[in-house]
This record gives structure tokens, C-alpha cells and sequence, in this order.
């Protein structure tokens, strides 16, 4: 609810604070008294548009500030978490304008942006009136009003998620369709470069083997050299094989002479050994150099063809392999594409077919919701004043390209206030006093499915007196059950209806004239009701009547 409000150097208001409370809050008084400045003034704390008119003539800047109290699950929690602003109770809006029409906006002492602070106000207050509505008048939120009206919220929260099952299905289609087409037009390219690679067939490690290779080759004259003098030294004449071989016959003839010489023997012979094994090993190696495939110029060709091959693809000798492999995977694909493609097509057409049975669903229940609403409404129009009005819901469906996660319809509630007219949209059926009444109607059975915890009227009440007064009252004493309600009005049959009554009037001091506010106790509310009854003059029979229309609506 809306606790507070505070104007200050607002027109012909110098400083004002205003204690308000549940239920229905009515302000009354003589017209020019500064009514509407007070719903100027709660429109600019709210986000309307600043007119620079508004600051009070030789002020420095006008300062208007709402306090609002509100249930933790109030929709405005969270789209202050969105804008990552603390919130808490109590809720301050404040709004400060300039007179050369520069303007602030704060929202709880933390400074915010003009916009979000009209979409804080959106969720918090609308106003209904001769020249100022909101809410209801948007056919953006139409279609949501009737869901909430028919209790469709479960069954939207089911539509929505399949939507967004059917886009992400939609999407991967439309991905393979493109990756398909892109590779199609690579595949020239791809077929070159694998058919290229294929033929060189690059190895895991080759190109570090050809380097050590290579170094082998050009070091192979004194490796041949050294294995070569290496040979001769065992195996010549006089080489090492022939002297051990020699050394060892010595000792064999006389080991059986001496404890010490079977251990020489023992070592001659493990040395002869591996003499023999050296030898063995160097004729190998020898015989491996001289039938070696391999020449320097055979590696340094397949070295400069890989090097070539890698700067060509701009990558390294060593990760050539894995390029060949990637490409090849890629063109593979061309051929797997049509079946990943009749895959993600079923899986659309499966994904749009369990949207559109919710959405038919919604559309259904929303048709049989329409038209109950458009009754209920109707029942409404005639105590107020607006006999010949007609009501009515229309769903016009979307082209599927605009089907979304609401459904397959726009929602548009319309209106005629004559017989004969045509319905139309709310906003260009009436007069002022008559559109106010229509919204009063539709609040009146859609309370339930508003968020908007606060609800302003401005002379609801135009041209209508007697039975359809007391019928307007009597409706939003009605609504003042659901929501908090703020009325001007000229009626004594609404006034009497008011929890909380405050009186707008004004006074001159010196050569300035202030607007002022004040809250009526019992007595002063008799007094102002009898005044609206009889005028200036106030007489018994006045004073009678208002005790009358009080205990009414008390």
C-alpha cells in the first residue's frame, strides 16, 4: 500500500505530507481547490513525465517522494534484484525536478534511471481518470489479465516451457542446415587438402625422427671410421680377440698349479666374451651403414616437403597428422549431414506439436474465458450509468512466426458506448467520466487478477449523482477489500463510503496562495459531506442527510 506521500514546492503546494491507509483513502473539496496537483505530484514519483510547470514559482527544484509497504512477493522485489538495487520496506520513490526541467529519480536513497522508475511504478500504482490511465488501457496486458481471470497460469507456465523446448529444437535445425551448407562450400577446398595430405602421409613424431636421423647421416664418415678401426682392433691378427684368445691357452695349461689362476682364467675368458660380443655388435652396425636405405638427400627432400606442407596450413610438421585427421573427419560429415538434418527436423516437428496442442489448449479456455468475462462485465455496466455499453474479448490469432511462449493469440479487450458503434479499443470509447466508470467495472471483477496493489480514480464520479453514485461507491468499497484505493470526488455518496477522508483545500497568506491537505475526524467528515450536499450554506437537513449517507456506508 501506499503509506505516505510528500510534495514538496510542487505548483501551489509548499510542503505537504500525507499518512494514508488501507482500503478507500477519498479526497475532497471545492473544484480548483489542487486535487489534480496531488495526482500530478504522486504521477511524477512514479515516473511520469516531468513538466517543468510543476515546480512552484520560486523554488529551487519540486521534490515528491511515495512510501510504499509491501508483501515480500510483490513482483517489485525482484525487478530491483534484476537492477541489482537493495530493496526492503518500507519502498521510497523519489523524484526531484529542476526548473529548467532536469529531473532525479532515486529509489530507496540509491540513484536510478527515469525509466525503471517508471517501470517500479507500473507495478505499484495505476490511475484512472479524465486524463490520465494506465494498466488497463495497455492491450499488452490484456491477454494476461484474462489468464489470470480463467486460472490459465499452470497451463502458461506448461505453453512456455514448450516453446522454448520447440525454438531450441528449431535452432539446432536451422545449425545443422547452415553447418551443411557451409561444408558444402568447403568441400572443394577439403577434398584438395585431404587428397594432399593423404599422399604425403604425414607420421605421429616423424619430422624428430628425420632431425636425428639427419644428424646420423652427416656424421656418418667418422661414425664408418671410428667402427672400422673399432673392428680391426679386435679382430686382427694381433687384435684383441687373437691375445686373449692366446692369454687364455697360457693359463688353461697351467691353472691346476696354482689356487690363484682358475680365477684369472675366469676373467679372461668373461673378457674374451665380451670382446667377442663387441665384435659381433660392430659387424652388425657396419653391415647395417653400408645396406642403409636412407640418404641425406632422401631425408632433407622429405623434411623440406613436410616443413613446406606445414606453413602451407599454417601449422606445425608435428601436428600434421591431427590436421589430416580433422579434415577428414570434416569431410566425412558431408556424407552424415542429411541424417543429422532428418533427425533435428523430426525432433522440431515433434517439439512444435506438443507447443501447439498447449497452445491450443490456452486459446480454447481462453475463448470460453472471454466470454464469461465480457458477462460478468456487462452486469456491471448498467448500475453505473452505462446501459447501452457493450463489452466484448477478442482473440486475434498470430501468424506462426509470431506463436510465443503465451500462446497464438493477442488478446484485446474493447468497448462501445452507443448502440450502433462499433467496438473499439478502451481508450477511444468515451468521454473521460465514462471511461473511468469502465474501468471501475472491469476492476471491479478483475481485482483478483491485478498485481497493482494501489488504484487511483480520479472524479469517477462525473455526471452521475443518486442511484449511480451510490452504485460507484458502493463498487469501490468493493474493490477496497482487494487493493488500496484512492478516489477523488465530488460525490457525497463515494465520500461517504471512504475508511480515510481528506479534505484539499486552499488558503492565501500574504500574496501567496497554498494548496493544503487535511485529514477529517468524524465530526469535520459530517460537515464536509452535508457541504457537498447543500454547498456553501450548510443547513440541518444537510447534516441529516450526510449522517444518513454515513451509516450506510459504514
Amino acid at each position: 500500500m501506499l503509506s505516505r506521500l510528500v510534495i514538496q514546492d510542487v505548483v501551489l503546494i509548499e510542503k505537504l505530507s500525507l499518512s494514508l491507509t488501507q482500503g478507500l483513502n477519498v479526497f475532497t473539496g471545492e473544484t480548483g481547490a489542487g486535487k489534480s496537483i496531488l495526482l500530478d505530484a504522486l504521477g511524477l514519483a512514479l515516473g511520469a513525465r516531468g513538466d517543468s510547470g510543476l515546480v512552484r514559482h520560486g523554488a529551487t527544484q519540486a521534490c515528491v517522494t511515495a512510501e510504499f509497504t509491501l508483501p515480500s512477493a510483490h513482483l517489485l522485489f525482484a525487478l530491483a534484484e534484476e537492477n541489482g538495487l537493495s530493496a526492503e520496506n518500507p519502498i521510497l520513490l523519489r523524484r526531484t525536478l529542476s526548473p529548467d526541467g532536469k529531473s532525479r529519480a532515486f529509489f530507496n536513497d540509491q540513484p536510478i534511471g527515469i525509466a525503471l522508475l517508471r517501470r517500479f511504478g507500473e507495478t505499484l500504482l495505476e490511475i484512472h481518470g479524465q486524463f490520465e490511465t494506465h494498466g488497463l488501457l495497455n492491450a499488452a496486458t490484456h491477454r494476461g489479465l484474462l489468464d489470470s481471470f480463467a486460472g490459465l497460469l499452470e497451463l502458461k507456465r506448461k505453453a512456455a516451457h514448450a516453446h522454448t523446448v520447440w525454438q531450441k529444437a528449431k535452432n539446432a535445425l536451422q545449425e545443422a542446415q547452415e553447418a551443411q551448407s557451409r561444408a558444402r562450400g568447403e568441400e572443394e577446398f577439403l577434398r584438395a587438402v585431404v587428397t594432399e595430405l593423404d599422399t604425403l602421409a604425414p607420421q605421429a613424431g616423424e619430422g624428430e625422427t628425420l632431425a636425428d636421423k639427419r644428424v646420423l647421416l652427416q656424421n656418418r664418415g667418422k661414425i664408418l671410421e671410428a667402427l672400422t678401426l673399432a673392428a680391426q682392433a679386435l679382430d686382427s691378427e694381433r687384435g684383441a680377440l687373437a691375445t686373449l684368445s692366446q692369454a687364455g691357452r697360457s693359463i688353461a695349461r697351467v691353472a691346476d698349479k696354482d689356487p690363484l689362476l682358475p680365477d684369472i682364467l675366469a676373467h679372461l675368458d668373461r673378457a674374451a666374451e665380451d670382446a667377442a660380443q663387441a665384435s659381433h655388435s660392430l659387424s652388425r652396425l657396419l653391415s647395417a651403414q653400408d645396406s642403409a636405405p636412407d640418404t641425406l638427400q632422401l631425408i632433407d627432400d622429405r623434411l623440406f616437403t613436410l616443413r613446406a606442407a606445414a606453413r602451407k596450413h599454417q601449422t606445425q610438421v608435428e601436428l600434421l597428422p591431427d590436421l589430416l585427421n580433422d579434415l577428414s573427419a570434416r569431410l566425412a560429415l558431408l556424407g552424415d549431414s542429411s541424417a543429422v538434418i532428418t533427425r533435428c527436423a523430426e525432433e522440431a516437428a515433434k517439439a512444435r506439436h506438443a507447443y501447439g496442442v498447449l497452445a491450443d489448449e490456452l486459446t480454447s479456455k481462453r475463448t470460453q474465458a472471454a466470454s464469461k468475462l465480457a458477462k460478468k462485465i456487462a452486469k456491471e455496466l448498467p448500475p453505473l450509468k452505462l446501459d447501452r455499453a457493450v463489452f466484448s474479448v477478442e482473440l486475434s490469432p498470430l501468424p506462426e512466426d509470431q506463436w510465443g511462449a503465451e500462446g497464438k493469440e493477442r488478446v484485446h479487450f474493447l468497448a462501445a458506448t452507443n448502440a450502433g458503434t462499433p467496438p473499439a479499443a478502451l481508450q477511444k470509447i468515451a468521454s473521460g467520466g465514462e471511461l473511468a466508470r469502465f474501468m471501475l467495472a472491469l476492476k471491479t471483477v478483475l481485482t483478483d487478477a491485478s498485481p497493482v496493489p494501489v488504484l487511483v480514480f480520479d472524479e469517477v464520479d462525473t455526471g452521475i449523482g443518486g442511484a449511480v453514485a451510490s452504485a460507484v461507491g458502493e463498487r469501490l468499497a468493493q474493490l477496497a477489500m482487494q487493493a488500496q484505493i484512492l478516489v477523488v470526488t465530488h460525490s457525497p455518496q463515494v465520500a461517504a463510503r471512504g475508511r480515510h477522508h481528506l479534505r484539499v483545500a486552499k488558503r492565501v497568506t500574504g500574496k501567496q496562495t497554498f494548496t493544503h491537505v487535511e485529514a477529517l475526524d468524524p465530526t469535520e467528515r459530517r460537515e464536509e459531506i452535508a457541504r457537498m450536499l447543500s454547498g456553501a450554506n450548510i443547513t440541518d437537513a444537510a447534516r441529516a442527510a450526510a449522517d444518513s449517507l454515513l451509516e450506510d456506508g459504514g
